[in-house]
């Protein structure tokens, strides 16, 4: 792997010096930290542009990997959000991050039986921190007939799951079960993103925050951000309304959804669908 940030801007470089000390300062069992898509590829981008009198903001994420000895210990969800907290209230970082917690018997294991997204990873990463006290396993690559064949299988099982949440969230609005439906069309909407990003980068992320997932997948494909649009308050409030779904439906008395917000948050999902339809085909067909 490569240890040179060089290619990137010196206000880039020093965003990523910072972010790993505040890792390293709130996840201290983090044995390696590397930094891997669009700015270790020197592919990423920070671009805006007007369509219809709207302006469309599109910035590359840093995407981040972080090894710990055990996947237990990577999977601790208080210390993950601890570093997630620590990142976003420093204002010199401008740039999203986005971090993915494994063990190395994980990572390790997937990189030998050639799973596409790690040995990328191994393959074009940057270590930003190494304990050295381990090492990344060798390859077994990975043939384009390979790789179709786990893409069409991951797509069939996330894009069919989406799916069927959609389904239950149907039911549920014809019965006015509405909190019931608000939290079945976010299972939904989350599905569809963890479609694209498994068929993209072989990886499931382990989160149900819509926000964070859209702008994964907008990695992808810069037309996501349009899915839904939140140029104006009524559509970040009913963005917010799917969003908080998740928990707030199932145990908030206080939380309210109404008919109309639901059928207009639907048409959206609806289009998030036939995006991720598009792109993933596009996407499985390139393995040749």
């Amino acid at each position: 792997m490569k240890k040179s940030l060089s290619h990137l801007p010196k206000h880039k470089q020093d965003e990523l010096k910072l972010i790993t000390r505040i890792i390293r300062d709130k996840f201290p069992e983090a044995q390696m930290l590397i930094l891997f898509g669009s700015y270790a590829r020197n592919t990423w981008v920070e671009d805006s542009y007007v369509e219809d009198k709207v302006i469309y903001e599109y910035v590359s994420d840093f995407d981040i990997l972080l090894i710990t000895p055990t996947q237990k210990i990577a999977a601790q969800a208080r210390k993950q959000t601890f570093v997630e907290q620590a990142i976003e209230r420093k204002k010199q970082i401008k740039t999203p991050v986005s971090i993915i917690y494994h063990g190395i018997d994980y990572v390790n294991t997937s990189i030998s039986q050639g799973h596409y997204f790690f040995v990328d990873i191994k393959r074009e990463g940057i270590v930003l921190y190494d304990s050295k006290k381990y090492k990344l396993a060798e390859p077994r690559e990975l043939t384009p007939a390979d790789k179709k064949k786990i893409a069409k299988e991951d797509f069939k099982q996330w894009f069919e799951s989406a799916k069927h949440f959609y389904s239950h969230f149907q039911y549920d609005l014809r019965r006015a079960w509405y909190k019931e439906a608000a939290f079945h069309l976010h299972q939904a909407t989350e599905r569809f993103y963890h479609t694209v990003i498994v068929v993209f980068t072989g990886n499931k992320p382990k989160m149900h925050n819509l926000e964070t997932l859209g702008k994964r997948a907008a990695n992808m494909d810069g037309q996501f951000p349009k899915v839904f649009p939140r140029d104006t308050a009524e559509q970040d409030r009913l963005f917010k309304l799917l969003k908080h779904a998740y928990v707030d439906a199932r145990y908030k008395k206080s939380y309210k959804i109404t008919k109309s917000e639901l059928e207009y948050l639907a048409k959206r999902v609806k289009v998030l669908q036939r995006l991720i339809k598009k792109i993933c085909t596009e996407k499985i067909e390139s393995f040749v």
